[in-house]
């Protein structure tokens, strides 16, 4: 039996694709700003000089990056409302990448900044700069520039991941391929499409961040 390829079956859907697609930007792009912000407060606390903070935050941490992350999002998702805080399925997709990626780049900024010469802190010092202003000024660009390309490559895989909120309807690209193969029956052509969509999207991105970070930084190994 001889399987015929029927692409032209799917420009009809094509807008339904088109939707998804930006739909998963707009989310990639609010959980990238929100992660790596949550990131460099996670960082600066796990450097800090305050135990129980550090202790909580890292516990926050252990348990996002041993855990399945559509699990966090069904506790997001269905866990969280046994506790009065009900969220829409958007709202719940965000706050879990956002969550997720916060936690890992946590990690990926706290290992730039321990790379960072003492001596850097103790010119701040030198300088009149309080511990805050000393890390924002002078010891957080170097170490954003010596990890940028490892924090760019967990942004991609957040990204990546958004495919998983389409088990809680939220329709993005995943979901709404789902919708478009459960109409057609053009599974290889439809999931060949988004694959290819995901690709595009991973590439452009990294594209897009690096030449960011060269721009912001003046010059970021690729």
């Amino acid at each position: 039996m001889t399987y015929q390829l029927n692409f032209p079956a799917l420009w009809p859907s094509l807008p339904e694709l088109l939707a998804g697609l930006l739909t998963t930007l707009g989310l990639t792009a609010l959980a990238t700003v929100g992660g790596i912000a949550l990131g460099i407060c996670g960082a600066a606390i796990r450097c800090g000089n305050r135990p129980v903070l550090r202790a909580l935050w890292g516990g926050y941490v252990e348990v996002i990056r041993n855990t399945p992350f559509v699990v966090q999002l069904f506790f997001i998702v269905f866990g969280l409302p046994g506790l009065g805080l009900k969220l829409t399925a958007g709202e719940a997709a965000l706050l879990a990448m956002l969550v997720n990626l916060g936690a890992y780049s946590t990690e990926i900024i706290r290992a730039g900044i321990q790379a960072t010469p003492k001596g850097q802190w103790e010119a701040g010092r030198v300088l009149g700069l309080s511990r805050a202003q000393t890390f924002l000024r002078v010891v957080l660009p170097p170490s954003l520039k010596r990890i940028y390309p490892a924090l760019v490559s967990q942004c991609i895989i957040v990204m990546l991941g958004s495919s998983v909120v389409s088990q809680v309807s939220y329709e993005e690209l995943t979901f709404a391929a789902n919708l478009i193969q459960s109409r057609t029956f053009l599974s290889f052509e439809v999931y060949l499409v988004t694959t290819l969509c995901y690709l595009l999207l991973s590439i452009v991105m990294r594209h897009v961040l690096m030449a960011l970070g060269r721009r912001v930084f003046g010059g970021v190994a690729a």
